[in-house]
């Protein structure tokens, strides 16, 4: 039974699904068009298998689509609304302390807690 997410709902659901590099990566992919499992898997590095969870993740949460198309499932993003935040959302710019000590132990956003080391 498909129902209509409050406004919490939906910000809670989104920020789950980004706070996963994997399906980050694949929602910004699908933020410049449809695609399948194999493609996505391929263009990202990643098994099928890891795609197609993730996928159905995103799936069940809302946040994308999947239409059979016979033997194939193209999956997109569920809202042109959700499309359109999405692309405007990588368009913002941080300001970010990089001395700062990240308090989230085990914490997987690449450069938050760990300083980059010297080249």
């Amino acid at each position: 039974m498909l129902t209509i997410a409050t406004r919490l709902e939906v910000m809670n659901r989104i920020g789950r699904a980004m706070a996963d590099p994997t399906r980050s990566r694949i929602l910004l992919r699908l933020v410049e068009g449809a695609g399948y499992p194999a493609e996505l898997a391929r263009e990202l590095d990643l098994t099928r298998t890891n795609v197609s969870n993730h996928l159905a993740c995103l799936r069940d949460c809302g946040i994308v689509v999947a239409e059979p198309e016979g033997r194939r499932t193209r999956y997109e993003i569920a809202d042109p609304h959700l499309a359109a935040a999405l692309a405007s959302l990588v368009d913002v710019v941080l300001a970010v302390d990089e001395a700062a000590e990240c308090n989230v132990s085990g914490c997987p956003v690449p450069g938050c807690c760990e300083p980059e080391e010297a080249p």
